[in-house]
Formats: structure tokens, C-alpha cells, sequence
């Protein structure tokens, strides 16, 4: 075997970017307006706990977007069977843009009112969740099936370069120049999404659709509860997130912990997805795996010893390591999870069952926001992350004992 063919074995594979040039208008589009997200991400947070001094209110920004994001995630999904997903998502990038304008005027004019940081998230929430079910169903109708899994591994490399620079460029921003910058640079970022999403065919769904509503969002979950694989991967992911996620902790770890100050958080922030994304760049092997539900609960497991090592130390070179040892590690989930969820639903399922994929994904980290702000208040601050860690590792455990079929699922004869 040659050098090149073996390094492309490992490496990311770049197939779909080629086959598909609305694919990689996409990519690049988003890449940039992610970066932009993950600056106001880490902003809101930062200006939450520089006007409260509090890792309880900090917490509660992942709160105040829990319930929009549940509602419309799973009314979004299933608008997104029932109209153009091209269509709703150039509205709901432009309505995102007029809220981090909003942001935006509120750090100019000074008026210190945290109250409006929770609102604006709860609308953020909102929108993200009526964007991501129509946004996420494009790739299927832009690729062939063997293509998703190297497609989703694409699309965690954008993701992670956003989240790798945008909490460094937060930082820095807030440090130097004030909130303000940081929310103005998010709001203009967002035009790359809308050229990327304006250059796609129309992405109505297959057979017209099928009219949003409560009959509508009930199909989807009692299709969901019918393909238990399916479920799974939903539930191991809450798993790890609630229990696991550790950011709304970094404000505070930084001040008294690691000595540090919005540099020292961005830093943390970022290192999660620095490890996700050299995860994803030496992807290539990703596309070979076909026990996809073992990967899955291998890569849940590293997570959670992660985390724990995480909460055990007061060295912030290690902490930065083992947070990119952790990122890596929900990268590979993502990936085998996504293409799962590609690969078993039909596209005119696809809004709804990214519904339910994005209130998972973006809410359970939300709710680990609010638990380990909680337990924080209770236990200390690294006791919070140990406990956490230790319950993603039982937990996902007792998983694999219980549903062996999980662990058995292979892509080569998909039974979701």
C-alpha cells in the first residue's frame, strides 16, 4: 500500500466537497457564520457572569433557550417536512441577524440588563431550533448515502473550526474591545449562511410534504419510538451532555481555580472543539467503522473519563488537554450518530426527526448548563464535574448491558 493511499485512510475525507458544489457552498457559508455564533455563545455567558458574579445565573442561560428550543424544535421539524427548507432557512438565518443586533445596541448603550440577555437567548433558541431540522435535512438530498458519514465528519471540521476560533476570538474581543464588537462581528457574519443558502435549489420535501402540526409532530415521535436504535442515540447523548457538559463552569473555574480571566474561559471553551476538530481532520478511518452503535458508546465513555481528569485538576495546561481529549471523543459520537439518524429516516421523516435531533443536541448540553451551575452552588466547583463525569461513565455503561442491540447495530444492515 502507498504512502498516499494509507494517508488517505486517515485523513479527512474530502469526497463530498468535491461531488457537490451547492455541498461546499454550504460548508464554507456556514463555517463562517459559526464562528460568529460561537463569539455571541460565549459573550452572553461571560457579560451574564461580569454583571452577577454568579455560576448559578450563568447556568440559567442555558435555561432561558431550554423550552423555546424544545417547543419549536419539534414544531420546526415538522414545518420543515411540510415547506421549502431553503425557503424557511433564509428566514430564520435573517431574523438571527436582527437579534444579534439587538445584542449588539444593548452593549453600546451600556444598560446592563441581564434580564434582556436571557430573552434575547430564549429567541435565539427559538429560531436555531426552527432553522437546524430544514438546514440538516439538505445534505441527504445533496449526496449519495455512502457520502454521509464523511459528510457529517465535513461538517463537524466547519462546526469546530467556529467553535475552536470563536470562544479565543471572544475572548479577546470582549477583553479588548467590549461586548460590543464581539456581538457586531456575529451579526455580520451571518451573511455568509444566507449567500450559501440563496445559491441551493429549492429543497421542498419529497411527495409535497406534509402539513405542520400537533398530528404532524406526533407521527414523527411515535415513528421515532417504533426504531429503537434510533432512540438510543438520542438518549446516550443526553447522557453525556447533562451529566457531562462542564461550560457554564468555565467563568468561574477561570477566577478561581485556573487565575485567570475571559481569556483563560475562552480558552476552555475553545479546547473542547480544537479537540473535535483534529478529531475530525484525521477522520478518514471514520467512513470504514460499521459497528457504528459500539463507536458510539466507546466515544461516550472516553468523554466521560475525560471530564472526570477535567474536574480532578489545577493545571491548566492539563485541563486544556484533557477538554480536547473530551471534544474529540463527542466529535466521534456525533459523526456515528448523525449518519445513523441520515441512513434510517426518509426524507420525507427528516425535519421531524431533526427536530427531535436538534432538541436533544442543543438542549441536553443546556440542561448539564443548568445542572452543574446547580450542583456547583452545592458540591464546589470541580466536585460538580467530577460527579457529572462519573454518571456519563455508569450511566452510558448500564446502556450497553441493557440494549445490546445498540451496541451490535451495524450499517451494513441498518435495523433502527
Amino acid at each position: 500500500m502507498t504512502e498516499a493511499v494509507e494517508r488517505r485512510r486517515v485523513t479527512l475525507d474530502v469526497s463530498p466537497v468535491r461531488s457537490s458544489r451547492p455541498f461546499r457552498n454550504l460548508l464554507i457559508g456556514d463555517a463562517v457564520s459559526v464562528i460568529g455564533t460561537q463569539v455571541t455563545a460565549v459573550a452572553v455567558p461571560l457579560q451574564v457572569y461580569a454583571q452577577t458574579r454568579s455560576a448559578a445565573a450563568v447556568g440559567l442561560v442555558g435555561v432561558a433557550g431550554l423550552l423555546p428550543l424544545i417547543v419549536f424544535g419539534l414544531y420546526g421539524g415538522a414545518v420543515a417536512d411540510a415547506v421549502d427548507r431553503r425557503r424557511l432557512v433564509l428566514a430564520t438565518t435573517f431574523a438571527q441577524a436582527v437579534l444579534s443586533s439587538v445584542l449588539l445596541a444593548q452593549a453600546v448603550a451600556g444598560v446592563g440588563w441581564t434580564w434582556l440577555l436571557y430573552v434575547v437567548v430564549a429567541f435565539q433558541a427559538g429560531l436555531f431550533a426552527l432553522d437546524s431540522p430544514a438546514r440538516q435535512a439538505f445534505v441527504p438530498r445533496l449526496l449519495p448515502p455512502e457520502q454521509l458519514a464523511s459528510a457529517a465528519a465535513l461538517r463537524q471540521v466547519e462546526f469546530n473550526i467556529g467553535l475552536t476560533v470563536g470562544p479565543l476570538l471572544a475572548g479577546f474581543l470582549v477583553a479588548v474591545f467590549g461586548y460590543g464588537t464581539a456581538y457586531g462581528l456575529d451579526a455580520v457574519s451571518f451573511g455568509a449562511s444566507l449567500w450559501a443558502v440563496a445559491s441551493l435549489p429549492s429543497m421542498a420535501p419529497s411527495g409535497g410534504g406534509r402539513r405542520a402540526g400537533l398530528a404532524s409532530v406526533v407521527e414523527g415521535l411515535v415513528f421515532l419510538a417504533t426504531r429503537k436504535v434510533l432512540l438510543l442515540t438520542f438518549v446516550v447523548d443526553i447522557i453525556a451532555m447533562v451529566f457531562g457538559m462542564p461550560r457554564a463552569l468555565f467563568a468561574p473555574l477561570s477566577d478561581h481555580v485556573f487565575h485567570g480571566g475571559p481569556s483563560t474561559a475562552g480558552a476552555m471553551y475553545s479546547a473542547l472543539a480544537a479537540g473535535a476538530l483534529v478529531g475530525a481532520l484525521f477522520g478518514g478511518w471514520l467512513g470504514r467503522v460499521h459497528r457504528q452503535g459500539l463507536a458510539v458508546i466507546a466515544s461516550i465513555l472516553g468523554w466521560g473519563v475525560c471530564i472526570v481528569g477535567f474536574g480532578l485538576t489545577d493545571r491548566l495546561w492539563l485541563a486544556l488537554l484533557l477538554l480536547a481529549g473530551a471534544g474529540a471523543a463527542d466529535m466521534v459520537s456525533a459523526v456515528f450518530r448523525t449518519a445513523i439518524l441520515q441512513t434510517a429516516a426518509p426524507d420525507e421523516m427528516r425535519g421531524r426527526l431533526g427536530g427531535v435531533f436538534i432538541v436533544v443536541v442543543a438542549g441536553g448540553p443546556r440542561l448539564g448548563d443548568a445542572r452543574s451551575g446547580g450542583m456547583a452552588s452545592w458540591l464546589g466547583l470541580q466536585e460538580a464535574i467530577v460527579v457529572g463525569g462519573l454518571l456519563v461513565i455508569g450511566l452510558t455503561v448500564l446502556v450497553a448491558l441493557v440494549v445490546p442491540r445498540f451496541v451490535a447495530y451495524d450499517s451494513r444492515h441498518p435495523e433502527p
